[in-house]
């Protein structure tokens, strides 16, 4: 295919925020092929991942996807497409094995690690005519929600890329959020699938336990494991999960769906509604602490949002939920002795074993401590660890139990209770527990946006193998609402493939005699401004400072956000990063730059900064 048409994707079909139905439609009637759709893609994270924004979620890229699209394209042609799946480019969390790619799970130790074959769910991905565009980086070994690791680094959130993007799969979650492809693959042990989608506002459900194969996924704990997509709209993920989910000889907790027909989550939308459903609000998961309170104010407009299109809502209360949680989880006892069984089956692997990786000193230091903790478990069974085994049966019991008792169709609390961290901060307020070790299923859908303008998630839990139901409900939720919006730091590329130009913003403004003359420059996707004026008209020992301002959302007047310059300062230049609440002000024409000197202390000259104009 002519690369100039190739590199022109942008301009025929834009990648950005597009849905695996809008994908296959242009596919299907020629307007754009799956060449271009991947040249576009790999466009988009070229300009933003490590340049730009540098959200710094990919960590190995396929050297064949080009080549792959290309043969599909001519398959299409020949034969017809084989299924949704065709030609769609995809990311997969570092832990997926891929015969032609590294298995790192973000780990040095591991960069050279190659898998003597697929992951199931990536070889069924294959099989539905999947590009796979390449690897998203993840906490190192699964092993915490930040998304940090040794080889990987730290991946930013697209939203604000101060924070962290959620994880373990949050190169995942900030991959799919940025549009570097059209849905990702993701694993959860205690709400690695769902941190990240509540974090980037998406939609990702952790399936009922043996629902999906974890064979092929570098292991946490393998029975509190699941793996599946994370997706920019319910729709996407009910495609993504038909293409995955079902029986795996190879991993024993498939059984449950061993000779079962299973419903097909795309045509389950079809049957999703709200009115009639009846909610569980489980009010001890939305916490109390004033961090807290933006999440718990807008699942509780969502749960509103709900009744309004016909639900039915109580408070629902589990007895002993606490004493039943303490101590159920397993990562701690299964993780040394899951990932030494996966190592032994891939002989080739740098490293045998998770002592000789601290041995080496070849983990992110963020992770030691916990890595020597696990390691010292000096063997698979134990009478601690069968305790905490036998507290999960009893834990589901009690859960779906409640939900019978009260009637409910579904519990639901906030995902995550804070808001994404500032990278290098932890990460609190999770909720993954519940689901993690219950082995329900838990489905996280976006409900808006904090006024930080963070995203925030709402999760909602069902019972054993309705997944298709949780995933239908939240198809009629995002129906009614449409609570998700695409990132500032990761906007649509130009006409050549590329990442917008800087805008330039010219400020000229006087008033009594005191004159500001000066050039801003937006660069949009790194949304950095950088900065230059004079001020003429006063003496030096006159001026007091130089702002940015913009109105208070509490309707308290106008607010100064940024000092540009102080006190007997007539020149200045530099460069400052706009929060994602500044950007948006900046974006509506709501921010000036104002002088205020001596003898005019409320302000002197003043002129709107407007990267529209």
């Amino acid at each position: 295919m002519p690369t100039d048409r190739a590199e022109s994707a942008g301009v025929r079909f834009d990648v950005r925020g597009a849905s695996i139905s809008e994908l296959q439609e242009a596919m299907s009637s020629g307007r754009v092929t799956s060449v271009e759709i991947t040249r576009a893609y790999l466009a988009r994270i070229a300009a933003f991942d490590q340049s730009g924004p540098k959200i710094n979620a990919m960590i190995w890229m396929s050297p064949d996807a080009v080549a792959t699209a290309e043969a599909l394209d001519r398959e299409r042609a020949e034969r017809g497409p084989r299924g949704p799946m065709h030609g769609i480019p995809i990311v997969l969390k570092d832990n997926y094995d891929t015969f032609d790619l590294p298995t790192s799970a973000g780990s040095l130790a591991l960069a050279g690690n190659v898998a003597p074959d697929d992951a199931f769910q990536v070889a069924r991905l294959r099989a539905a005519g999947a590009v796979i565009l390449g690897k998203t980086n993840m906490h190192e070994l699964a092993s915490g929600i930040t998304t940090i690791g040794s080889l990987g680094g730290q991946t930013r959130n697209p939203y604000d890329l101060a924070r962290n993007p959620g994880g373990s799969s949050g190169g995942t979650g900030a991959a799919v959020a940025a549009s570097f492809a059209a849905v990702g693959w993701g694993s959860d042990t205690c709400g690695s699938i769902r941190i990240p989608s509540a974090q980037n506002d998406l939609v990702g459900l952790r399936p009922t336990k043996g629902l999906s194969s974890i064979d092929g996924i570098i292991p946490l704990s393998h029975t509190q494991d699941v793996g599946g997509p994370l997706a920019r709209t319910v729709r996407d993920l009910a495609i993504a999960l038909d293409a995955t989910v079902g029986y795996d000889p190879s991993d024993p907790a498939t059984a449950i769906v061993a000779g079962r027909d299973l419903p097909s989550f795309v045509e389950a939308l079809d049957t999703g509604t709200l009115s009639g459903i009846r909610i569980g609000i489980l009010e001890a998961y939305f916490g109390d602490a004033p961090e807290e309170a933006e999440a718990a104010r807008l699942v509780r407009a969502a749960i509103v949002e709900m009744v309004e299109s016909g639900a039915d809502t109580i408070t629902v209360e589990i007895p002993e939920l606490d004493d039943l949680l303490d101590g159920s989880g397993l990562i701690n006892f299964e993780f040394k002795w899951d990932f030494a069984d996966y190592l032994a089956a891939n002989p080739e692997a740098p490293v045998s074993s998770l002592a000789e990786m601290l041995d080496l000193g070849l983990i992110h230091e963020a992770l030691v401590p916990r890595m020597r903790a696990r390691d010292r478990v000096e063997t698979r069974d134990s009478d601690e660890y069968r305790e905490a085994y036998a507290k999960r049966a009893p834990l589901r019991t009690a859960v779906e139990s409640s939900m019978d008792h009260f009637g409910v169709d579904v519990l639901v609390f906030p995902t995550v209770r804070t808001v994404p961290a500032v990278i290098g901060d932890p990460q609190r307020g999770s909720s993954c527990s519940l689901g993690a070790n219950s082995g329900l299923p838990s489905i996280s859908i976006p409900v808006g946006f904090a006024e930080d303008r963070l995203p925030i998630g709402m999760e909602m839990m069902g019972r054993t193998l309705h997944d298709h139901r949780l995933v239908a409900l939240a198809h009629a939720f995002e129906q009614t609402t449409d609570h998700r919006r695409e990132p500032w730091s990761t906007p649509s590329l130009t006409a050549a493939a590329t990442a917008p130009p800087p805008v330039r913003m010219e400020v000229h403004a006087a008033d009594g005699g005191v004159e500001i003359e000066g050039l801003f420059v937006l660069d949009p996707a790194p949304n950095r401004v950088s900065f230059s004026y004079v001020i003429r008209g006063v003496a030096p020992e006159d001026v007091v400072a130089v702002v940015l301002r913009r109105s208070d959302a509490d309707g308290g007047g106008r607010l100064v956000v940024r000092r540009l310059s102080g006190p007997r300062t007539l020149m200045a230049e530099g460069s400052l990063e706009l929060d994602p609440e500044l950007r948006a002000a900046l974006d509506e024409g709501d921010v000036t730059v104002e002088v205020f000197t001596r003898a005019r202390p409320f302000g002197a000259a003043r002129a709107v900064l407007s990267p529209g104009e």
